[in-house]
């Protein structure tokens, strides 16, 4: 496993060089975005509407963050499944989307889409939101409030952990991981 610090906004470069396995360390800007926030993306997009925020080189954070404590941007911001966005993250991976951060699995469909558009997706640790709130320095919501904690949220991190499942080679750390350890 090799340990890469990146910042945001991605490009087509750094996104060549992240392999599964790989420990990422991500700084800059970050956005967040659940199933309903994509839902209503991806109805701008079939309208040919703009995006609440320019989705070139970002990376969407699947995460409902609890409410901020006195002091703190968010409370605790852990990851939430993944596969709820799969019918949505072809379509924005096609308009410039490089990252994604969830937990789980990947369908066929979205891993095409990341091969073919140069895009990765990384998981964060489940169940550490706490620890995981540490490295977001600042919280924004910029679009869709009513959706409450699954607003679309402007996140600014430092060194936020995360590790690359799928690459743009369509390789799958979890496929890896299986065979690995699987007992013929």
């Amino acid at each position: 496993m090799t340990e890469r610090r990146v910042s945001t906004p991605l490009n087509d470069d750094v996104v060549q060089q992240l392999r599964s396995g790989d420990k990422v360390l991500i700084n800059g800007t970050i956005y967040t975005g659940r199933d309903a926030a994509h839902k209503r993306l991806v109805a701008l997009l079939e309208k040919g509407e703009a995006l609440p925020f320019d989705i070139q080189g970002q990376i969407i954070y699947f995460v409902g963050p609890t409410p901020a404590r006195p002091g703190k941007p968010v409370g605790s911001a852990g990851p939430t499944t993944s596969y709820r966005m799969d019918a949505y993250s072809p379509q924005l991976i096609a308009q410039g989307l490089k990252g994604m951060i969830g937990k789980g699995a990947r369908s066929p469909e979205v891993i095409e889409a990341m091969k073919k558009y140069k895009c990765v997706y990384m998981v964060a640790v489940g169940g550490a939101g706490a620890l995981i709130a540490q490295s977001i320095k600042k919280s924004e919501v910029i679009a869709y409030e009513d959706l409450g904690p699954e607003a679309v949220r402007r996140m600014e991190v430092e060194d936020f952990p995360a590790v690359v499942v799928n690459d743009i080679l369509g390789n799958d750390l979890y496929s890896e991981g299986v065979a690995r350890y699987r007992k013929e």
